[in-house]
Order: C-alpha cells, then structure tokens, then sequence
C-alpha cells in the first residue's frame, strides 16, 4: 500500500528538486584565467605579509604547470600534493590544475603511515613537496618524481610563463580536479575523485546565491585534505576576490583567529561548529566575526550557538550540507531569527536533487525519517580504484534519467511541510542498548534544547566488556552551570528512559580533531559512583545494594538510587 498520494509524491520528488539552473562547462584554469584577464593586478592571494597579483600567481603556476606537463601529467592523471601551508602551497595546486591533472592532497601532519598508503594508492604522476617534508616519501622515487618546491634553482623556472593551450591540454569538465581521501568503513582511507563539472556548479551557485565578488577577502583557513577547503581555495579566484592564508598553527586558536579576521577585514568565512563556538567566546562588539558571511558545516549546528552569533556578528550564518562525495556542498540554509527546535540543513543547492527514502528506495512522507540520497551535478565519478565501494555507495537513480547515479549518504533526514529537510543523525552510528535502538542524535539534540547546554555529544562507550551505556558530553553556556543530575532530570521530561545517558560529563570544550571536528575518541570515560542518598536499611536492601554496585562497578550503592 502506498501511504503517498500523486500529488505528495510529485513534490517530494520533483518540485522540491526543481533546481536546474544554467551553468558554465569552463574548467577551473579557464575561470582562473579569464579574471587574470580582467583584474591581472589585484592582490589574488596573501599569507604572513607576503602576497601575489592574479597576473604574479598564474605565470608562477604556468612554469610549474608546464614542467609537469613535460613530465607527462595528463587530464585525470594523479599529482600528490603535500606541502605546508605557503604561496607554494596554492601555486602547486593551480599548477597540477592547469597541466591537466587532479590533486591529491597529503597533509603533513598526518602519521606517515597514512601518508605512505595514500601516495601508493593513489599512484601519483608526480608528488610535489618541501625540502623539510621529503623525509616522508623516502624511497617512494622509483614510482614517481618527487619535486621539491623550495629548490633554490627549478627547473621549472625556465619554462614558459604563457597560459598553456587549452587544445593541447585537452582538459574537460568531466575530467578529474581532485582525489580527496576521506575515512573507510574498511579502515584504510578512500579516495573521492571529484571533477571539475561538479566543482564549477559549486562556484557558480555560490557566487550567486551570496553574491561573492572582487570586493570579498575570503579565509582560507581549512587543511587542504579537507573539501571544505575547495570554495575556499577556488571560488576567490574564479571571482577576483583576495584569498587570505590563516598562518599555521592559528587554525584552532580562536583568539588568533579573531584577530585574523579583524586585521585582514575579512569578509567571508567557514567554520565547523565546534570551532564557531569558540571563536565567539572570543568575539565582542569591537572584534567582529567575518562582516557578510559565516559558513559552517561538517556539524549540527545548534540553536543555542545561533542565537549566540546573531548577538556579535553583523553578517548572516549559513547551513551548508554535503558529503565529499557529492562536491563540497549539497544543501544549504540561511539562518534567521525564527528557528526554534533545530537548524534545517535546507534545501539542494542548484542543479542538485536529494531524495528521503526508506529501505525499498521508496520516499517517505513528509516528517518521516529516512535516509538521504544525492543526485545531481556534484556527484562524484566514485572512490579511486575502488569498484565495489564504488558499487556500494553510488546507486541507480530510480527517479532521473536512465544511467543517473546517486549517493547513499547514511545520514537520516526528514523533510519539513515548506520543503527543506532537518538533520536527524547517522543510520551507522544508531546503537543498540539493553535491546532498544538509539539514535545518540536524537539525545543530543534534546541536550542542547535545555537553556544552561551549549553543546552536546552522546555515545555509546563500554569501557567493561558486557557493559554498554550511553554517556553525554556536554559544555555548558556562558554564565551557565551544567548540573548533570539535573540534566539527566531533565532529559527525563522528553526522552525515554532507555534514552537517558548512564552518564553525563561537563567539559570545558570538547576535543576537536585537526579539521576542527568533533574528536570522539578523545572524550574522556566518565567517573561512575553513586549519588549521596540513604544506605540500606535490611539485610535484603543490603545485599540487593551489594548486588548492583558489584554489576556497575561502584563502591557504594543508595536505596534512593535510580538502576
């Protein structure tokens, strides 16, 4: 029985994905090109008081470019990246750009091990690097050249500074920009080959939508082993605008920062939630938070840290959602005052389709959970040399053309009656607990609705074998004293008691991982004992209360304790 009527099913699957919008094939090096063309001296790039001109940045990427090219790098042909950030760092990945290739950035601060997997699974044309940084491809020459970019004498210095021909070239909108390695199921990283279609979109629907122009000083502040970076790096200079390099080691300090910001009146920004919440603290009137717009993603994004913003920044909070398999952004929603429960992640960004289904890749009605497919523009080609995952995780579409693919995100979703869709939690992070199927998402998003919760995180932890419980993080908010008693009081009011963590522990800000995301596997394991109550009073509650404290694990157990 079908529980969705023609008219429903019509708008969940079509007028909700009316989103088709005219856009450019150009390739990255054709937009880059045309606005060296029309701004060739404007500042296009600037880190640690050095900077580059349009015109300065794209003869430093031509020489590289066409070095790579006499190497023999071709259109979908991998260049390893690895390189700290520096001018270098943005001419190396233009260069590789430009000579046809996609990149594959390494980050240094990787362990080597992780690097190492990643340079022998990617199989790289060539690994651009640093002096300082080639210990960490010792013995890797015989499979590919490694180049050092602060030779005192390249080779590539005396190759053209001309724009490469574009005929001979040959690059495509089909072709492959970049390789991104994002963490497996199977515990080795997989590697997202995006193309320059997907990322040309992205750019295309950005600028317009927050009308970014040559007037925007643009952070670039993400790890380049991160997509967010990509808008960061390329929508700037597509555009005109200037890109300005937060220096290393100033990418989790907030205070750094802020005053990052200020200096280099910084316009437009991204930042994951976690890392926002900090950066507030650190903000006052006199000290603003970018003056047009703060994208953040990779996170829920919470109420209480909304209506924080809205109090210090003058420019508008942005929602934007999306895997990188699906080419940075999928969704995106502008905040505003009037969100009371949750931020919605929004509605699909141009040219980009999403659908809420069930198991049976059936839609699911309005308000119904379910997972959430991409399809669309952004799509990724797939996982490198990784034809079953591929298989896996990128689909037959049932609802565009014949051949169209989509892709199973894993994350569960809900639509809203206006048409734009709330983050519910991940299907693979759903734990089972005494028998009961939980969703961690769901419980934290009841922990952040309470007024002294900041933010929130719930996961499932047995740190005895056999022994399973939910615990809770929590931060609390300025000014605010996070009980956890009465916080677990208060979860009672709205959530289940199988839904009630064992355990709730206050932090003063919780672990972040280099990207600036939440690092579960640093949250401490909570302190169990027994709350201050009344001690047996029978032989029978005695040893009951023994019985209990040796199956928990405390010293003591109270009569007036909840089991």
């Amino acid at each position: 029985i079908d529980v969705l009527s023609d008219s429903e099913r019509h708008t969940l699957l079509h007028t909700w994905n009316d989103t088709s919008h005219a856009v450019s094939e150009a390739t990255l090096p054709a937009l880059f090109e045309a606005q060296v063309a029309r701004t060739p001296e404007a500042t296009a790039l600037v880190f640690e008081g050095a900077s580059l001109s349009y015109e300065e940045l794209n003869r430093r990427a031509n020489q590289l470019a066409y070095y790579l090219r006499e190497l023999g790098v071709r259109p979908d042909d991998r260049v390893a990246v690895c390189v700290e950030r520096s001018l270098e760092m943005v001419v190396a990945l233009l260069a590789v750009l430009k000579a046809g290739g996609a990149y594959v950035p390494l980050d240094p601060v990787y362990p080597t091990e992780r690097l190492r997997f990643m340079l022998e699974d990617s199989a790289p044309a060539a690994v651009l690097t640093q002096s300082r940084l080639a210990n960490l491809f010792a013995g890797y020459t015989k499979h590919a050249p490694v180049i050092d970019l602060n030779d005192h004498n390249p080779a590539w210095l005396h190759q053209p500074a001309s724009n490469l021909d574009p005929d001979a070239v040959g690059l495509a909108s089909t072709h492959l920009a970049y390789v991104i390695y994002t963490s497996g199921s199977t515990g080795q990283p997989k590697g997202v080959m995006v193309m320059h279609g997907g990322l040309g979109n992205h750019i295309a629907w950005q600028c317009a939508t927050f009308r970014l122009g040559s007037s925007d000083s643009i952070l670039q502040r993400t790890p380049i082993s991160f997509d967010a970076s990509v808008w960061e790096l390329w929508t700037p200079l597509a555009i005109g605008a200037r890109l300005s390099l937060l220096p290393m080691g100033a990418a989790k300090d907030a205070d750094a920062i802020a005053q990052f910001i200020e200096r280099n009146s910084i316009t437009i920004a991204q930042f994951v939630p976690s890392l926002l919440q900090m950066l507030v603290g650190e903000v006052s009137h006199e000290k603003q938070l970018p003056s047009r717009y703060t994208f953040c993603g990779g996170e829920p994004l919470s109420i209480f840290l909304t209506q924080k913003y809205g109090f210090i920044a003058n420019g508008g909070l942005v929602n934007l959602y999306g895997p990188t398999e699906t080419t940075i952004d999928a969704t995106a929603w502008s905040v505003d005052s009037s969100e009371r429960d949750c931020i919605p992640i929004g509605r699909p960004i141009w040219n980009t389709r999403v659908y809420v289904l069930d198991s049976c890749l059936r839609p699911v009605p309005v308000g119904v959970a379910g997972e959430l497919y991409i399809a669309g523009a952004g799509l990724a080609r797939g996982y490198f040399d990784r034809p079953g995952l591929t298989a896996e995780r990128f689909v037959a579409c049932p609802y565009g053309p014949a051949g169209e693919r989509m892709y199973r995100t894993g994350d569960l979703v809900r639509w809203r009656a206006e048409g734009v869709l709330d983050f519910v939690g991940r299907a693979d992070q759903q734990v089972k607990i005494r028998g009961f199927r939980v969703e961690p998402g769901e419980i934290e998003a009841a922990l952040v609705r309470l007024p002294d919760v900041a933010q929130a995180c719930v996961i499932a932890r047995e740190d005895q074998p056999g022994d399973k419980q939910l615990v809770g993080y929590v931060v609390a908010g300025p000014g605010g004293a996070a009980d956890p008693a009465a916080l677990r009081r208060a979860l009672a009011t709205s959530l289940p008691e199988h839904m009630i963590p064992a355990a709730i522990v206050v932090l003063e800000s919780l672990p972040l991982t280099p990207n600036g995301k939440l690092d579960r596997r640093a949250l401490p394991a909570p302190v169990f004992a027994s709350a201050a109550g009344r001690a047996p009073r029978t032989p029978r509650e005695e040893v009951l209360a023994a019985l209990f404290a040796d199956v928990l694990g405390i010293r003591t157990v109270s009569i007036d304790d909840s089991f």
